[in-house]
C-alpha cells in the first residue's frame, strides 16, 4: 500500500520573500530618515552656532575690550562648573550637558551692552554715578533680549534659559547688594554665580581704558576676600583650587588674541 503525500504549502511560504523585501525597504527608509535627520540637526547646530557668534560679535563691535574677555570668561565658567560637579557639589543642577550649555551661553553675558550709549560704553575714564546707573541697565537689557527669544521660540529651551539667567544675574552678589534685582544667596541662579566670579576676575586682570591690569596675586586676593559677600563661598573655594588654571587660561589668551 502506497501512501500518497499531498503537499499544501502554507500562505507563509509565499509571503516570506515579500516579508523579507518589506524588511529591506523599511530598513532603507529608516536609514534614509536617520541620515536626513542627522543632516538637519547638523545644519540646525551650525545655524545655532552662527547666530550665537553674530550675537557676540554685536557686543564686541560696541565694546572693543569685550572680544578676548568673553573667550576667557567662558573657559573660567567651564572649569569652575566641572570642578564643582566632579567633587559632588550641585549634583542636582550640574551635568556634562548643562556645563556645555553654560560654556556656550557665557559669551552672551554682556549682550545687553548693545543698548548702552557709546558715550558711556567707550568713555576714557571712570564713570560717574549717573553714568554707572545707565551702565547697570545692560544686565536688564541683556536679560530682556534673551527672554524675548524664549517667548518667541521655545519657553522650555534649556540653552536660552541658561543664557537669560547669565545675562540677567551675573552682577548679583551673594549678600544681596548686587544688581539689577538685589538677589541673594541661592536665589541667584548657579550659572549667574559662576559668571559673576569669572567676570570680576577677568576684569581685574585686564587693562581697561580707565585702569591698568592688576597682577594675578592681587586679583586672587580680591576674589577670595569676596567669599560670602560678593561670591558664593563654594565657588570661591573651587577658585582657590583652580587659580593656577585661571592664570594659564588668562596668559594663553593674552598671548594669542
Amino acid at each position: 500500500m502506497f501512501l500518497s503525500l499531498s503537499l499544501y504549502p502554507s500562505i507563509g511560504y509565499f509571503l516570506l520573500p515579500f516579508s523579507f523585501l518589506f524588511f529591506i525597504i523599511s530598513l532603507f527608509f529608516a536609514v534614509l530618515h536617520y541620515v536626513e535627520r542627522k543632516r538637519f540637526l547638523e545644519d540646525w547646530g551650525e545655524a545655532h552656532s552662527a547666530t550665537l557668534d553674530n550675537m557676540t560679535m554685536v557686543a564686541e563691535s560696541r565694546d572693543v575690550e569685550t572680544g578676548a574677555h568673553i573667550v576667557r570668561t567662558k573657559e573660567y565658567v567651564k572649569i569652575l562648573a566641572e570642578y564643582l560637579y566632579k567633587n559632588g557639589f550641585f549634583k542636582d543642577q550640574l551635568n556634562a550637558h548643562i556645563i556645555d550649555l553654560m560654556y556656550r551661553a557665557a559669551p552672551l553675558h554682556d549682550i545687553g551692552k548693545v543698548g548702552i550709549p557709546d558715550l558711556i560704553l567707550q568713555k576714557k575714564g571712570r564713570l560717574d554715578e549717573e553714568e554707572m546707573q545707565v551702565m547697570k541697565q545692560h544686565a536688564l537689557i541683556g536679560g530682556k533680549i534673551i527672554e524675548n527669544a524664549i517667548n518667541s521660540h521655545n519657553k522650555t529651551n534649556e540653552f536660552l534659559i541658561i543664557a537669560a539667567n547669565i545675562t540677567h544675574t551675573h552682577h548679583e552678589k551673594w549678600d544681596g547688594t548686587g544688581y539689577p534685582k538685589g538677589l541673594k544667596g541661592e536665589d541667584i541662579p548657579l550659572e549667574g554665580r559662576l559668571m559673576a566670579l569669572s567676570d570680576v576676575y577677568d576684569a581685574l586682570i585686564s587693562k581697561r581704558c580707565y585702569k591698568e591690569a592688576m597682577d594675578f596675586e592681587k586679583a586672587e586676593e580680591i576674589i577670595i576676600q569676596g567669599k560670602g559677600t560678593h561670591f558664593d563661598p563654594l565657588i570661591v573655594q573651587a577658585f582657590k583650587e583652580l587659580k593656577d588654571q585661571f592664570r594659564e587660561i588668562a596668559l594663553w589668551h593674552h598671548e594669542h588674541t
